[in-house]
């Protein structure tokens, strides 16, 4: 029967179900967004191992053979896009081809993937520094996500001078079983409540969506002869069929926004539509657990109504709220997060259990604030009394039905108290997880390591450096390494060898501490914060040796003898703009002749000019033309770990959705009281209120419970997160813009919501809606 009064009680009905089915609709597809996320994940990393090539034989070097090739990165970034790219070049005729093309490119040819090929198409900067011809494109097989911007590329052997790239024999290595560390494992666990405890209790409020209405049907019910237990149950089945339309809904909804995903990209990480699955498992427990929810939810409400024949007695002054078993929750909460302060992921064998143990705490503390919401919004607005017409209209709805105005703000309040604890906990794990490179962007904001022959190599290098456009000044050095002139000893089976950097005096400064320089001087450079563990040899006036064998002995037949200046300056080094420091013998070029260096190394450090666009893309092609395989980057301070990096992108995704789901869900719950009080707004609009006084009530009534909700919010999210930056002994700090940020998030939420619910409340302010069938 109450399936039947679901679907077959004409417009009325039909637009309940519907509500509810929205609403529940809304939360399954989120939920089943978040059940695909591992098994996304878990693809994802599956195709970027077996494209990966490090680390194919371990500690073993691949010889040469028909089934062998020879691979070097050549990474690079255009205008903050990552682009990954190889160059590769086969030993024999039957190379091993990389994962999504159907062969190895010849030289001067490139595979791209879809999203780079666009970027080419778009960018003639970005073609000039990939000159190849296009002559396919890379298979899904071959990506992590449809946003890729990777490109395979086919050289000859000179791109492999100087023992650049590696030779592999076959593609692919295992995924990556790195553990989480405790302080990032526990922003997932807690990160996970977060978003998800919002989309529960937004399933539960829909579930109730047209109560009052529901109840007095029910009562009818009981005046034909129905007992009380009787309307339960009629209840419950009308609860159930919009919960299973909801679940259809959802899924439908999960569908076709599933289609969608290929084209959105969030912090460069995209996915395939095949990708985004739910596991069996949790698409059968969504199943389970949403209808039962659905049912368990209108049971615990008609629990404090007494439904008689006559009428509901909800209609009369009801009973206060009791606040002791509200307060219970957070307490218990906070009883389980204490035991892990100071020792949470202490010990291995624990931490399974110490992440149960956190995710309890923090959602026992987290819905112990939603069920405190109702109490405080009830507490606060039956103080109300005098004000404005609006004003009086909406805290006089406030105060028949302050429940179903807290139900509809519950989702915000948890999730602004999850956000402040996270943004707490994050803050704390960011900083353990934040190196500092040692750069200095202030002093270069480029770098590049260019492998060279000869020193006339190096020389052209940073001639062609000078040459580009928007490069100001270039602080490039050769470097190799030298032996004693007249090796006596050994130390480990080897003999000592030091370096000697070229450079010119402006370079050279940006590398020691020097009181003078011009060309032609020399310096013999110390460094305090590399202490040697054992004494140079270099020395003014000493004899040394510039020819180096492949294994890097000094060569002792026909040897290449150099002798550091007796007027050679002994300097401390410092730190470049890179963060290297380089002791030894530092020279400039008017004292010693780079072409006379054995295998060496040239490094640049380049200024860029602010005022050209793209100064840096300029410099960037100018490296490509060197070689692909230049290793060239721009200096930052502080780097953080590819785990953190991964987690922040994916709690930036989860969020996100979230608070489109929160936005989503307010607009539904505003609109269903809209359509309930439909006859209420029609005798208002009859006796001549104006359509402005009841747009600002409907703000002031929207407004009122999320200002509560949010204070509320802010105080527990605080709690929850002193608690979480006890578990792992972090500083305690709160970043106030980003608090200040989610409270304007909760005040930008009121606007949509009220700006949403206009065009409804205007097309309901009519006489005609008196009308009664």
């Amino acid at each position: 029967m109450g399936a039947r009064f679901a679907v077959t009680g004409g417009r009325e009905s039909w637009a309940r179900t519907i509500m509810t089915a929205v609403g529940v609709g809304l939360g399954v597809a989120l939920l089943l967004f978040a059940a695909s996320a591992p098994n996304a994940y878990s693809l994802r990393d599956d195709r970027g191992a077996a494209r990966s090539t490090y680390d194919t034989v371990p500690n073993t070097e691949v010889a040469a053979g028909p089934d062998t090739l020879r691979v070097a990165d050549a990474n690079t970034t255009f205008r903050s896009e990552d682009i990954e790219g190889k160059v590769l070049a086969p030993d024999g005729n039957h190379p091993p081809r990389p994962p999504g093309v159907d062969r190895v490119p010849a030289p001067g040819e490139m595979w791209v993937s879809p999203a780079l090929k666009k970027l080419l198409a778009d960018n003639e900067l970005l073609r000039e520094r990939l000159p190849y011809r296009v002559v396919g494109t890379i298979a899904d097989s071959g990506l992590s996500g449809p946003a890729d911007l990777r490109y395979y590329a086919g050289v000859d052997g000179a791109a492999f001078r100087n023992d650049a790239g590696y030779r592999i024999d076959h593609w692919g290595t295992p995924p990556s079983t790195k553990e989480l560390n405790p302080g990032i494992l526990l922003v997932v666990i807690i990160g996970c409540v977060v978003l998800l405890l919002p989309v529960l209790i937004f399933i539960a409020t829909a579930a109730r969506f047209g109560g009052e209405r529901r109840d007095r049907r029910l009562a009818a019910l009981r005046l034909v002869g129905a007992d009380s237990r009787m309307t339960r149950r009629v209840a419950a089945g009308e609860s159930l069929v919009g919960s299973l339309l909801g679940l259809l809904t959802g899924g439908a909804l999960f569908l076709g926004l599933r289609e969608l995903a290929s084209t959105v990209v969030l912090d460069d990480i995209s996915f395939f539509a095949s990708d985004i699955r739910p596991s069996v498992p949790l698409m059968l427990l969504i199943a389970l657990v949403v209808p039962s929810s659905a049912v368990l939810v209108t049971l615990a409400a008609l629990r404090g109504i007494a439904i008689e024949p006559l009428g509901v007695v909800r209609n009369a002054k009801p009973r206060r709220r009791r606040l002791w078993w509200r307060l219970l929750l957070p307490v218990l909460g906070i009883g389980l997060l204490v035991p892990l302060a100071g020792g949470y992921g202490a010990t291995s064998r624990s931490s399974d259990l110490e992440g149960y143990q956190a995710a309890a705490g923090a959602v026992l503390l987290l819905i112990g604030l939603t069920a405190m919401l109702p109490w405080l919004v009830e507490a606060v607005v039956e103080r109300f009394s005098k004000g404005p017409v609006p004003w009086q209209l909406a805290t006089r709805r406030l105060q028949l039905s302050s429940g179903t105005a807290a139900r509809a703000v519950s989702g915000i309040t948890v999730a602004v108290a999850g956000a402040i604890a996270l943004q707490m906990l994050f803050a704390s794990v960011q900083s353990n997880e934040t190196k500092s490179t040692g750069q200095d962007p202030g002093r270069a904001q480029m770098g590049a390591s260019v492998r060279v022959d000869n020193g006339a190599q190096a020389n052209a290098a940073f001639a062609k450096y000078r040459a580009t456009k928007g490069v100001r000044q270039v602080l490039g050095t050769t470097s190799g390494s030298v032996g004693e002139a007249h090796p006596n000893k050994k130390v480990d089976g080897e003999a000592p060898v030091e370096t000697v950097t070229v450079g010119d005096c402006a370079t050279l400064r940006e590398m020691a501490n020097l009181s003078r320089c011009s060309d032609g001087d020399v310096f013999v450079a110390t460094s305090n914060a590399y202490p040697a563990d054992e004494p140079s040899f270099l020395k003014p006036g000493v004899q040394v040796n510039l020819r180096l064998d492949k294994d890097g002995y000094p060569v002792t037949k026909n040897p290449r003898l150099w002798t550091v200046p007796r007027s050679a300056k002994t300097v401390t080094t410092k730190p470049d703009a890179a963060g290297f420091e380089s002791p030894g013998v530092l020279a400039t070029p008017g004292a010693l002749d780079v072409s006379r260096l054995t295998d060496p190394t040239a490094q640049v450090l380049l200024r860029l000019d602010p005022k050209v666009p793209d100064a840096i893309e300029y410099a960037r092609n100018t490296s490509a033309a060197l070689s692909p395989t230049t290793d060239s980057y721009t200096l930052v301070s502080t780097s953080k770990s590819n785990q953190f990096t991964m987690l922040r992108k994916g709690l930036f995704i989860g969020a996100t959705a979230t608070l489109v789901l929160i936005g989503a869900s307010m607009i539904v719950s505003m609109l269903e009281q809209l359509r309930d009080r439909k006859r209420l707004l029609s005798v208002l609009v009859a006796f001549g209120t104006r359509r402005a006084t009841l747009s600002w009530s409907v703000l002031w009534q929207t407004a009122v419970p999320v200002i509560l909700g949010l204070a509320l919010s802010t105080a527990g999210g605080l709690a929850l997160g002193t608690m979480l930056l006890k578990m792992v002994n972090g500083p305690w700090a709160v970043d106030w813009s980003s608090l200040t940020l989610m409270n304007g998030v909760g005040a930008g939420v009121i606007l949509l919501v009220t700006l949403v619910s206009l065009p409804p409340l205007w097309r309901m302010m009519r006489p005609e809606g008196l009308r009664t069938e």
